[in-house]
């Protein structure tokens, strides 16, 4: 396990789920019940979890990977890496999501644009790259950063966060079909030009981070982040740069997911990042985080059928940036599981009444936790830490790993955990 180590990764990513028979759940975001709508669900034991990790210089072949990790407790080799699969290079592998047939698997790099494409349904256990999608950027019309990568019907909506223009936050959604051929580049609306949206309060920047949809209601939801020049610099540096730390989104967007159009610009400040919708039919409505300001924001439609944004609830102490990063919603819309990078927490929100969300339970996971990957049931949650590489922590802070966790409806029990850095 040791020597394994020195050839992953140092940075551990965006994450999936998956069961032997060639079935594979993932998000941009790694959690079965963020899934896209338009996929089966798999709602038994899942057999594998495919890491998308970061390549470090100094730790093995210092490549971005793809890691495979056998996570059913029937196996021989449960809680063990299985497979590691090495793509070439570093590009700031960061999320990854399965196309809508669940038969392959796109990851993306945020600093070279490059999108990896896997087979993971021939050989579950042994997934194999079959393409890389090299031109992005001149295909786009400038887009750089493909972030999430979300299943529509024989389509993959990608999300940029940046451009090759002056490598700010202004970006666009980037629409392939699954064989990988480019169809479209939507730009998101600005001050400049709207396209069609109506502008409800004070910001229309034009930045991207993720993306979801409500297809009963005709709907395709986007929140924003920052752009090239700020993730690819020192995080330290960043914070102490005031110009730099202008350069934050603060919108949410609601589209028309069938014309591709945006129709609404919604005021969310503080760089809103993950974006989790509810699942049940009379439902409508989604939750996202702001990463600067802590909050939970309620993105919803009223009772005259616009898309309003209400933030309905603190995330520890603001006053001290926790900064919330992956969340995760229940199948059944109940609770929500928040993830804070700075203080390695785990948080769950009660949204019984999701105008009025309630903290019901805390615990650490480890330094620099991000992502969550929630099994259909909630009763498995799985853990990674590393934000970007640029960005994470020092010294022994700079934690690097996965965790397995079951929840019994009162605590997070664990189950296995492997330390990536480990000598």
């Amino acid at each position: 396990m040791n020597r394994l180590s020195r050839r992953l990764l140092s940075g551990v990513l965006g994450f999936a789920l998956a069961t032997g028979g060639g079935l594979v759940t993932t998000t941009a975001l790694a959690d079965e019940t963020c899934q896209s709508p338009y996929m089966a669900k798999i709602v038994g034991q899942e057999d594998f979890v495919y890491v998308w990790t970061l390549g470090v210089e100094g730790l093995g072949d210092g490549q971005d990977k793809l890691v495979t990790i056998d996570v059913n407790p029937k196996s021989p080799n449960y809680g063990k890496v299985v497979h590691t699969l090495s793509v070439g290079g570093r590009n700031e592998a960061h999320h990854s999501g399965f196309t809508d047939d669940r038969r392959y698997l796109w990851a993306g790099g945020l600093d070279t644009s490059k999108i990896f494409v896997f087979d993971v349904h021939t050989d579950p256990a042994k997934p194999k790259l079959v393409r890389v999608i090299d031109d992005f950027v001149a295909r786009s019309g400038g887009v750089v950063g493909p972030h999430t990568t979300y299943a529509l019907p024989g389509r993959m909506m990608i999300t940029g966060l940046s451009n090759n223009r002056d490598h700010g936050g202004r970006t666009a959604l980037v629409e392939y079909s699954n064989d990988g051929k480019y169809l479209a580049t939507h730009w998101m609306p600005t001050d400049e030009d709207l396209r069609g949206a109506a502008k409800s309060g004070k910001y229309a920047d034009g930045y991207g981070y993720d993306v979801r949809a409500l297809p009963r209601r005709n709907v395709m939801i986007t929140s924003s982040f920052t752009g090239w020049s700020n993730y690819m610099m020192d995080f330290g540096k960043m914070l102490k740069d005031k110009e730099a730390m202008k350069r934050f989104g603060n919108t949410v967007v609601v589209w028309d997911l069938h014309a591709r159009k945006p129709k609404k610009v919604l005021d969310v400040p503080g760089a809103p990042l993950e974006i989790r919708c509810a699942w049940q039919p009379n439902h409508n409505w989604c939750v996202t985080t702001t990463a600067l300001t802590s909050k939970i924001w309620l993105i919803y439609e009223d009772e005259q059928g616009e898309w309003q944004a209400k933030a309905v609830a603190d995330i520890g102490d603001p006053s001290k940036v926790p900064l919330p990063v992956d969340i995760s919603i229940a199948s059944d819309d109940s609770v929500l599981w928040v993830n804070t990078f700075m203080d390695g927490k785990t948080r769950l929100f009660d949204l019984s009444d999701p105008m009025h969300p309630k903290q019901i339970y805390e615990r650490p996971i480890g330094r620099q936790v991000n992502m969550a990957s929630e099994s259909w049931d909630g009763k498995r949650i799985y853990y990674t830490s590393s934000l970007l590489a640029n960005w994470d922590k020092k010294g022994e802070d700079n934690e690097q790993f996965f965790k397995a966790f079951e929840w019994d409806g009162k605590e997070l029990k664990p189950k296995f955990a492997i330390d990536f850095t480990a000598a």
